[in-house]
């Protein structure tokens, strides 16, 4: 599908540089790595924490829905982004995330763990990374040329997908040294974000002044309702949101699993690392060969291939022993969420008008991840009452169903990425 003519730049805006030497990109890329990274960190060692002060699933998965739950709530973020300065939100938003998770860095430090703090910092911390990550996605197109998106797109996904590969080992093994530890690697990541972002001279959005509609509220809705005439957020979206319900799920299983084999915090963070490793070898992977894939196959072809992919693999995570075999399977199921996420971000900056980035964007994340936090209570639920290769089954067989519904519909055999 062509870019409707709404989304062309304006002929007046200077021309940026090649992607090799585009300054304020890199910045841009650098800066949000850090920023990922950190807010990775910080998500495995959440649930991590509360397990290994409680024990209880139920409680882990919890603060698990805490974290998730923003997704449910960022309708206004995207609305936030399209009225306001894209880099000073951003910055903004590292500036809270630093106190917030400063504030639970001095709890622990001083021996106190109160669950209701760290559903509440989980929350915050989320949030705000939403927030400046619908900022980012929105302000690339204005920092890169026309026909360097696509690959600095994939150079994004790698980006997130290594930030992955970094974030969740390196949490786990930092709080197998000290509980809090990989909490004080978040705020050095938030603090290097934040100079790059300081040093960004660019312009990350448009002349908006003319897009203005007479209301906060009713942007908002215009925004909603553009997007759901497209295909991207009722087609694509809608079967995102049921894969990342099931794998929020999944995740905490995995951690139960391992928690519940024995071992030392130690020994099972070193554990969850290696798994995270594997998996953010497949996901870089992923990205990195995203744009091959997408010079051969329609995104229609990606997004059946993908769901088939998990429908295979992840049911075998019930049986799977070992971290290297689990990090294998996680790593095939990260290849294929990798090579989903570029094709389908390329289709929807393509097709979606400048002023409208930032509420399209956050209408699809909406969709597409408003079930994660639900994942996360039901499997903590679920592991409490059925066991871990109980609950993987019924999410595999779950997974099927979905494999089953992309393959059997008109609307994903017509999307392409062209």
């Amino acid at each position: 599908m062509s870019a409707p003519a709404a989304t062309q730049e304006p002929a007046r805006r200077p021309q940026p540089p090649a992607l090799r030497g585009n300054r304020d990109f890199k910045l841009l890329w650098a800066g949000a790595g850090f920023s990922f990274i950190g807010s990775r960190i910080s998500i495995i060692a959440y649930p991590m924490l509360v397990l290994a002060y409680s024990g209880s699933a139920s409680d882990a998965g919890l603060v698990g829905f805490c974290a998730n739950l923003p997704y449910v709530l960022q309708l206004v973020a995207g609305g936030l982004v399209d009225r306001l300065d894209r880099r000073r939100l951003m910055i903004a938003c590292d500036i809270g995330r630093l106190a917030a998770t400063g504030s639970l860095v001095a709890a622990l430090a001083f021996g106190h763990f109160w669950l209701a703090q760290v559903a509440a910092v989980a929350f915050t911390e989320s949030s705000l990374t939403i927030l400046y990550r619908i900022s980012e996605r929105a302000a690339v197109r204005h920092v890169v040329r026309a026909t360097d998106l696509p690959a600095a797109l994939s150079g994004n996904e790698a980006r997130e997908r290594a930030a992955g590969l970094l974030g969740q080992p390196v949490g786990s093994l930092l709080f197998a040294l000290l509980r809090w530890a990989p909490l004080v690697c978040t705020l050095a990541a938030n603090a290097v974000s934040l100079v790059m972002l300081l040093l960004i001279r660019a312009r990350m959005q448009g002349d908006r002044a003319a897009t203005r509609s007479g209301g906060f509220v009713k942007e908002l809705w215009a925004g909603i309702a553009w997007a759901w005439r497209q295909p991207f957020v009722r087609v694509l979206a809608g079967l995102i949101a049921g894969t990342n319900m099931l794998f929020a799920g999944l995740s905490l299983a995995l951690q139960y699993i391992v928690r519940h084999g024995g071992g030392s915090d130690g020994e099972v963070g070193f554990t969850i690392g290696l798994i995270f490793t594997l998996s953010g070898v497949g996901g870089t992977l992923g990205a990195l060969t995203a744009k091959w894939w997408m010079k051969r196959a329609s995104l229609s072809a990606v997004v059946i291939g993908c769901n088939v992919a998990w429908a295979v693999l992840m049911p075998q995570v019930a049986y799977a022993r070992g971290p290297v075999t689990l990090g294998a399977l996680f790593a095939g199921m990260g290849y294929a969420g990798a090579l989903w996420n570029v094709a389908a971000a390329v289709y929807q900056m393509k097709v979606t008008p400048e002023e409208m980035q930032g509420r399209v964007l956050s209408v699809a994340t909406l969709v597409a991840y408003g079930t994660v936090p639900f994942g996360s209570l039901a499997g903590g639920f679920l592991l409490d009452h059925f066991g871990p290769r109980t609950t993987v089954l019924g999410l595999g067989g779950a997974m099927c169903l979905l494999a089953l519904t992309a393959a059997a519909s008109p609307s994903v055999r017509r999307l392409q990425t062209a």
